[in-house]
C-alpha cells in the first residue's frame, strides 16, 4: 500500500518535465514552489497510510526471574459439593479455594505455576508459568464447578482422589525439573480411594511434593440458583481425616483454610531454594495504527488546502470593499 505512493510521484515528475518543456518553448515564468509542496505531502499522506496498514505497535518488555527446578500445580477441586456455602449468599467453598490460591501463587512469584481442576479426572487449565496475571486470568475464568464435568454426573459427592495419579503419568511439569509441588484444595468429600497407588506415582523420590488445604464447615450447605438449599447434599466430617492419610501417604501435610498462613509457610519449605534464570516477556503493547493514520488525513488536508498565493490579497478585499462602498452610494 505504502508503494502506491509511487504512482503520483511518478507521474508528477513526467508530467512536470513535459511542462516544463512546453513552458520554455512559450516563454512563460515558472509556476510557485507550492504545487511541489503538495505533491509531496500527497505522497507523504500515501505512504504514512500505507504504514498505519502495517499495523505499528509499541511493545514494552518486562523481565523476571525464574526458577529452573521446581514447579507448582495448584489443582482445585470443582466438584458439586464445592459449591457449599454458609448460605445462599456467602463464598463458596470453590470461590474461597478461588482465593486462597491466587494469595498463595503470589508468594512464590519466581517458582512455574500452574492450574488444574478436577473431579473423578484431572483437567489441566494451564501449565506451570512465571506470569502471574496469566494465572489470576485462569483461576477467576476458566475454574467453575464440574468443569471437567463428572464422568457419572447427578452425584453430589463424586470427588475422587484416586485421579490425582494421573498427575504423575501426565505432561505437567517440564522434564528437567527435579522438585514437582502440588498443591491440593478441595473440601475433602472423597469417595474410597487407595492411597498406595496414588503414592507409587506422586512419591518423594520422583520429585513430588504434597500439601493440601481443606475448605470446609460443619454448617454449609448447596444452595439452587432460587436460593433454596438442597435435601440431598449432607456434610461429610470424615474428609478432613481422609485427606490427612492422603497428605501423609504422599509425605505431605494438609491444613484447614483457617490455617492459610502456616500452609503459605510450608509451601516456602517445600519450594526451597535454587538457581533462577532471567526470561523476558512483553508486558504490554500499544497499537499506533490510529495517530499514524491520523498524520495521514493531516498530511492530506494540508496537500488539498488552498495555498497562501490562491487566497485574495489584503488589497484585493480592501478594493472589494471600496466598489462594495461607492456602488451602494451610488
Amino acid at each position: 500500500m505504502a508503494l502506491a505512493a509511487l504512482i503520483p510521484l511518478a507521474a508528477f515528475v513526467a508530467g512536470r518535465g513535459r511542462v516544463a518543456a512546453v513552458r520554455s518553448a512559450l516563454g512563460l515564468t515558472p509556476p510557485p514552489r507550492t504545487s511541489m509542496a503538495r505533491q509531496a505531502l500527497a505522497v507523504a499522506a500515501i505512504a504514512v497510510l500505507g504504514l498505519a496498514a502495517a499495523q505499528p505497535a509499541l511493545s514494552d518488555v518486562a523481565t523476571a526471574r525464574t526458577r529452573t527446578n521446581v514447579e507448582v500445580l495448584f489443582v482445585l477441586d470443582t466438584s458439586l459439593s464445592m459449591a457449599a456455602s454458609a448460605s445462599a449468599d456467602s463464598p463458596t467453598r470453590l470461590e474461597r479455594a478461588v482465593a486462597a490460591a491466587a494469595r498463595l501463587r503470589a508468594t512464590i512469584p519466581t517458582v512455574p505455576s500452574g492450574v488444574a481442576t478436577f473431579t473423578d479426572r484431572v483437567l489441566p487449565d494451564l501449565l506451570p508459568v512465571t506470569d502471574v496475571a496469566a494465572f489470576d486470568r485462569v483461576l477467576t475464568q476458566a475454574v467453575a464447578i464440574e468443569n471437567p464435568p463428572p464422568i457419572e454426573t447427578g452425584i453430589v459427592r463424586d470427588t475422587d482422589y484416586a485421579a490425582l495419579q494421573d498427575i504423575g503419568t501426565g505432561n505437567y511439569f517440564e522434564p528437567g525439573v527435579t522438585r514437582r509441588v502440588v498443591v491440593l484444595l478441595t473440601d475433602g468429600e472423597s469417595l474410597p480411594f487407595n492411597s498406595s497407588q496414588i503414592a507409587s506415582q506422586l512419591a518423594p523420590a520422583l520429585g513430588y511434593r504434597f500439601l493440601a488445604i481443606r475448605f470446609w464447615a460443619a454448617d454449609e450447605g448447596v444452595y439452587n440458583t432460587n436460593g433454596r438449599r438442597q435435601p440431598g447434599y449432607h456434610p461429610y466430617a470424615a474428609g478432613k481425616v481422609l485427606l490427612a492419610q492422603l497428605a501423609a501417604s504422599l509425605g505431605g501435610r494438609s491444613y484447614e483454610d483457617a490455617d492459610l498462613g502456616e500452609a503459605a509457610d510450608y509451601l516456602h519449605q517445600i519450594v526451597g531454594t535454587g538457581r533462577t534464570t532471567t526470561t523476558q516477556r512483553a508486558a504490554s503493547v500499544r497499537t499506533l495504527a490510529p495517530f499514524v493514520a491520523g498524520l495521514a488525513v493531516l498530511l492530506l488536508a494540508l496537500a488539498l488546502a488552498p495555498a497562501p498565493s490562491d487566497l485574495p490579497s489584503r488589497r484585493a478585499w480592501q478594493r472589494v470593499w471600496r466598489a462594495g462602498g461607492e456602488s451602494s452610494v451610488r
